[in-house]
Parts: structure tokens; sequence; C-alpha cells
């Protein structure tokens, strides 16, 4: 992140499991956007590295190599979305901190608050998914059931329901952020004075307004 126009970039993707790397699901999509972001900006890409690793292990050899590289040919660092990268305010702070440059395709003007807040938001996400995902095995395992590849299903599954649920609000932050409520403290504070519950059941903070933002795509 910084005023200069980039000459060099360089190229990271992230895929969560061998699968998706010897497939290259997922992948395609970030190469996609990443291309659609470099298509009008000058300079070359000199790398493109690929990582196949969970985005909340804080184990990243390819993207070490990726600052590592920066550092050396001053290039910029470019990734196609912010939870590509990790889920996690570890990594998040450890990339603000290596003195690279970067950008996120998805986020390209967020500063390094929001970058901080996205982070939190993230890995609280995935803790929570863990959780539920974690009880619904146990329960289906007290069962008798052959829980199998049903892990990934539940994730898949919860994290739908929680988007979903995002689309509950959709028209109702519209109207708040059309009204002049458009930052997350703005929409918060509307949220919690006309007594609208959290999808949770309880009030607003910081960290599902946020959430509840990005689930919306309105995240920024």
């Amino acid at each position: 992140m910084n005023s200069e126009q980039p000459s060099k970039w360089v190229c990271y993707y992230r895929c969560s499991t061998d699968e998706q790397g010897r497939s290259g699901l997922g992948v395609a999509g970030q190469r996609a956007t990443v291309a659609g972001f470099l298509a009008n900006k000058p300079g070359e890409v000199i790398l493109e590295l690929t990582e196949i690793e969970s985005g909340r292990k804080a184990n990243r050899p390819k993207l070490m190599e990726a600052l590592e590289v920066c550092r050396k040919r001053k290039a910029h660092l470019v990734i196609a979305k912010l939870d590509r990268l990790a889920r996690s305010v570890r990594i998040i702070s450890t990339l603000m901190d290596s003195g690279v440059s970067f950008s996120a395709c998805d986020m390209p003007l967020a500063n390094r608050f929001v970058l901080h807040i996205y982070s939190a938001v993230a890995e609280e996400e995935a803790r929570l998914i863990s959780e539920r995902t974690k009880s619904a095995l146990l329960a289906a395992k007290n069962l008798g059931i052959d829980i199998g590849a049903t892990g990934r299903v539940l994730a898949a599954k919860h994290k739908q329901q929680a988007t979903e649920r995002a689309e509950d609000y959709r028209k109702l932050v519209a109207d708040l952020r059309s009204s002049g409520f458009a930052t997350v403290r703005g929409l918060r504070d509307a949220l919690n004075e006309r007594e609208v519950a959290s999808p949770g059941g309880g009030r607003w903070h910081i960290r599902n307004t946020f959430l509840l933002l990005r689930r919306l795509g309105l995240a920024a």
C-alpha cells in the first residue's frame, strides 16, 4: 500500500486444501480477479506463487517467499481477496509490518484500521463456524452416523446460512446508508437505536456490523 505506481508485481494465491491445489479450484478465480485488477496498470508480473494451506494456519512458506522477492526486487504484492490471504489477525499484521507494499483486489483502498478489523472479523467467523461444525459432528457421531466428509459439508452449510441471514438486513442497511450512516460505527449505532436485533439476537458491535457488511458485499 503506497502512493507510487508499482512497476513490478508479485501475485499470491492460496488454496485451502491439497485437492484444491491439484484441481485448480479457487486458483482460476483468483487469477482472473488479479488479471482484471492489473489490466490497466503499468509494469510486469515477475512472480506468481500458490500456497496450499488453511486460512488460519500461520505456516506460509510461499507467502514468506513472496515477501522476500518483493523486498529484493522492490515489487508490489497483489492478492485477489483478503480472506484468501488469511483469516488470522497475526498473519495480516505480519504482512502490514513487513515493509512490503500490497493490494487486495477486493479492498484496494482499505487502510490499516479497516484491515485489522477485517482480519479480526474473519478470524472470529472462522472460529464460530469451526465450533458449530464440531458440535454438529459430535451430535452426528453420537447418533452413529458415519461423518466422513461431513465436516466440510457442514462448514459450507453454516457459512451459507450466515450469508442468507445477512440478506434479511440488505434493504435496511441500504436505507440507512443512503440516509448518511455510511461508516461501520454509524451503522452500528443506527441499528442499535432502532433496536434491530443482530443475527445472534443481541446488540450490534463493530465486529458483527462489519461482518454483516462483508457478507452483503458492502465492506470497503
